[in-house]
């Protein structure tokens, strides 16, 4: 069933232990039927801020799935006890879940990044997945939105047919905004990060031999070291202190 849920807690963060195939399945069953749902896409910069940031916190804490996008995540999940765990990424979900949407014939929705990002990752997915049922996208302004825009874009989305909507804002912006909206838009909600400009071509992703060896983040780091070496330099230093104590004290109770 797709409300069956295994976790494990990163941090205090609850992660699900999850294969591909049993996200992407829980992602169509609740489509299908149209259920008010959020997943968040889970690395360190978002797992270390969910434990500093109460708020954002809770957010994570009451996804309905929160998968393991950070090779750190996932080698956490390993050693708490969940052997094959892999990690499930977000530009990836979004790929494979489009293949299998175009298959199907289920409609999917855009929201977020620039309207010329918007359109390039539109041209990508009709090249590659013909048949794929794009039903609509949107590029809000950077600003809040007010009641009214806001109000329109739901509108517009539950119009639209779509059963999932991948949302590409930002961490924590995009994690919020499901939040949110969760119980106002009728489907499911993918916070998929930097995911729209991969397939857009605007940012270049990592080759795969750093992506297989979890070494993605220090891909994007040489790319944009001044926006970006704070997140990772120090985020992922505090996660490797923070994940060897939660280690040492499982170890300890373990013993004692």
């Amino acid at each position: 069933m797709a409300d069956e849920r295994l976790t494990g807690r990163v941090l205090g963060v609850p992660i699900d232990a999850i294969r591909w195939a049993q996200a992407l399945e829980r992602i169509r069953q609740w489509g299908q039927g149209y259920e008010s749902r959020y997943v968040c896409i889970c690395n360190v910069h978002s797992v270390v801020t969910a434990g500093q940031d109460a708020a954002f916190g809770h957010v994570v804490a009451d996804a309905d799935m929160a998968t393991p996008d950070g090779a750190p995540v996932a080698w956490m999940l390993r050693k708490l006890g969940f052997a094959e765990q892999q990690r499930i990424n977000g530009p990836d979900l979004m790929w494979k879940y489009c293949e299998q949407a175009a298959r199907h014939d289920e409609s999917i929705f855009l929201y977020g990044s620039s309207d010329e990002t918007l359109a390039a990752l539109q041209r990508r997915l009709r090249e590659v997945f013909p048949s794929l049922k794009v039903a609509g996208a949107i590029s809000p302004p950077f600003r809040p939105l007010s009641a009214e825009e806001d109000a329109t874009d739901v509108a517009r989305i539950n119009a639209s047919g779509a059963g999932t909507v991948w949302v590409s804002l930002g961490c924590p912006k995009q994690e919020k905004w499901m939040a949110a909206h969760r119980g106002r838009i009728n489907a499911v909600m993918i916070g998929v990060g930097a995911a729209f400009d991969y397939h857009a071509g605007t940012i270049k992703r990592a080759p795969l031999w750093m992506q297989r060896y979890g070494l993605e983040w220090l891909h994007r780091l040489f790319s944009e070291p001044g926006r970006l070496w704070k997140r990772y330099l120090l985020t992922n230093s505090l996660f490797v202190l923070l994940a060897l104590r939660q280690l040492l004290c499982r170890r300890k109770e373990s013993t004692g």
